[in-house]
Formats: C-alpha cells, structure tokens, sequence
C-alpha cells in the first residue's frame, strides 16, 4: 500500500511539472499562477502545494527534468583535448546543440528560462544557477584555448578569455534565436558558424 501511494505521488508530481512546462510556455512564468497550473494539471492548488513551496521551486523542478545546453556542455567533459584542442571544442560544441535539436522538451524548457522568465524576486536562485553554468561554460572553452595556444593551433597574441566568451556567445545566441523562431537547420548554422569562428581564431593577427 504505501508503495502504491509513492507511486501515484511520483505520478501527480510528474502531472504537475507536465502542466506547468504547458502553461510556462503558453503564458509565461510571471503570467503564469499556481492555479492556473492546478487547473490545466485537473487538481487542487493544495496538491501543488504538496509537492512544491511555490512557483520558483515548480520552476527549478522543470528545469532539472532536462539537462539545459550549458549544463550538457559541462557534462562532456571527458574526452581528451590534447590532440587537437580546436577539434575539441569543435566537437563537444556540435554535440550540445545535436541534443538541443533532437528534444521538443528541453527546446521548451530552454525557451521558458530563456524568453518568459523575469529572473528576479523568487527567481533570483534560477538566476544564480544560469549564471554558474554560464560561467563554467566560458572556463572550460578558456582552457581548451589556452592548450590550443600552448600547442600552436592559436596564435600566441589571442586573448583566451575573450575567445571564449566569443564561442560562448556565439552558441547561446544561436540557441536563442532558434528556439524563438526555429526556421533554420540548428545543426548546419551551428556548424557553419563555429567553423567560421575557429578559422577567424587561427588567422586572427
């Protein structure tokens, strides 16, 4: 009996992050009540309750259902760099936005964070966490540059840190603008664009 009621426990929550990555999108986060959210998920505010604190903690909940771009970007980092730390970068990049591409979810979630999130009051925590992985992101780019310049794929004069809030930059723009309006091929802009870039990198004076 009492694993029956985790389980239909486990089945409302998932019913209630289900709705709310609905309403999220249709309305926006700060549009967006618990009420709402109760009703499109056919339950009571108190059931939300239940499961969550209040709309900040539904929200963080959504978002760690799927692992967003920066964060599949920080967990890919298990190949070896040092053969051709270009190529690396290249590569692990190309695999973040494959992932983007090929899940409707995440392509939602990243969307709600991204375009219908006010990131204040409640929703400073949500900020702080897009802010490490932005962070992390341009770190990990920092140092595969710096092995590129060691190993004369780069000229010695490039500033590393700014090549990579480059690259950075570069990709989350492109996601954004993807998600936004997806009236392009992601996979061959990407492509296109961060091989452009590189080479812009390896010519630069």
């Amino acid at each position: 009996m009492v694993r029956k009621t985790k389980e239909e426990a486990q089945e409302t929550r998932l019913q209630i992050l289900d709705a709310a990555e609905t309403v999220f999108s249709e309305k926006g986060v700060s549009r967006t009540t618990l009420n709402d959210i109760a009703k499109a998920a056919d339950l009571t505010r108190g059931a939300i309750y239940w499961h969550f604190k209040n709309k900040a903690d539904l929200l963080d909940a959504m978002m760690r259902r799927v692992t967003l771009p920066m964060d599949e970007f920080l967990a890919t980092a298990d190949a070896d760099p040092e053969v051709s730390p270009l190529n690396y970068i290249r590569e692990r990049t190309l695999h973040v936005v494959r992932v983007l591409a090929e899940s409707p979810q995440t392509q939602r979630v990243f969307d709600i964070v991204m375009h219908k999130t006010e990131l204040v009051d409640d929703m400073l925590p949500i900020r702080d966490q897009h802010l490490e992985a932005r962070q992390g992101c341009i770190s990990e780019i920092q140092g595969d540059i710096e092995l590129a310049i060691r190993k004369g794929e780069l000229p010695a004069t490039l500033n590393a840190l700014q090549a990579a809030i480059g690259i950075h930059s570069l990709i989350d723009g492109l996601f954004a603008n993807w998600v936004l309006n997806p009236n392009f091929d992601l996979v061959q802009q990407a492509m296109f664009d961060i091989d452009n870039y590189l080479h812009g990198l390896k010519h630069r004076c």
